[in-house]
């Protein structure tokens, strides 16, 4: 795993894919409870890392220390080789590591297609038409240009996940992560989810996304980050996790989740 072939002189060659996200003894702390607990992760470009867990294990709080919407107490966070601390420019790193909320966050007061061309207007300074253009392609990747002019309340709640997504990805992100990408969503809304993630890593983009839906894990994860009382339990390739998880706290979540 974490290898791609490539031909040199006629002859395959395997070589290692870098490093994307790097955290060493990774913490943080609310009041003397710790959400994150000495994490150590190490993500490949174009993975699709499942972050699992019982509620409260730190999965939420992980993703958003990567794009610092949580900030890390202590440790050491490397996002594509760059150190990320307290002098980090953080409009920067939003661009390069896109975050779709699990309630999307969208500005009730704009169209679509304006929540999708208000960030790399007013951060990149891309003109207009040329934002234009580029959400209108993302809006058709994702499957909703018809509903460019449309404002939030009118949408479902699995297109206002598209909206959010085609947003995150009009910042032209390297890393991508999804909190919760399935709450609430209906069984044709979550293919369409998972066909979008695929498509993301199919293009070079690294997924990272926390979850409840172990069908939805298992399907599209390449490897599973299993998380409990803010540390990580075990890494392991997601089919490996699933028939036959190494940690006893693993089996024992599987077997409460996979019985529901």
């Amino acid at each position: 795993m974490g290898q791609v072939r490539m031909n040199v002189d006629s002859d395959p060659v395997m070589v290692p894919r870098p490093i994307v996200v790097a955290a060493r003894a990774l913490c943080r702390k609310r009041g003397e409870m710790y959400l994150l607990d000495n994490i150590d992760l190490d993500i490949l470009k174009g993975e699709k890392i499942a972050v699992l867990g019982p509620s409260g294990a730190g999965k939420s709080t992980l993703i958003r220390c990567f794009n610092q919407t949580e900030v890390h107490d202590s440790g050491t966070l490397s996002i594509d080789g760059q150190v990320i601390d307290r002098t980090t420019d953080l409009v920067k790193l939003r661009g390069m590591v896109g975050l779709v909320f699990q309630t999307y966050h969208l500005f009730p007061h704009l169209s679509v297609l304006d929540n999708c061309t208000l960030a790399p207007r007013l951060v990149r300074d891309m003109p207009l038409m040329q934002a234009r253009a580029l959400a209108l392609g993302f809006l058709e990747q994702v499957g909703i240009s018809e509903q460019a002019e449309m404002y939030p309340h009118q949408l479902s709640g699995g297109q206002q996940q598209r909206v959010a997504i085609a947003r995150a990805l009009c910042m032209q992100p390297r890393i991508m992560l999804f909190d919760e990408p399935t709450a609430a969503l209906d069984p044709e809304a979550i293919r369409g989810v998972m066909n979008i993630i695929n498509e993301l890593c199919a293009a070079g983009i690294t997924t990272i996304f926390v979850t409840h839906e172990m069908g939805f894990a298992r399907h599209v994860a390449d490897r599973i980050v299993f998380m409990d009382r803010g540390r990580i339990l075990e890494t392991t390739p997601a089919t490996s996790f699933f028939e036959a998880p190494r940690s006893t706290r693993a089996r024992i979540f599987l077997d409460r989740m996979l019985c529901l």
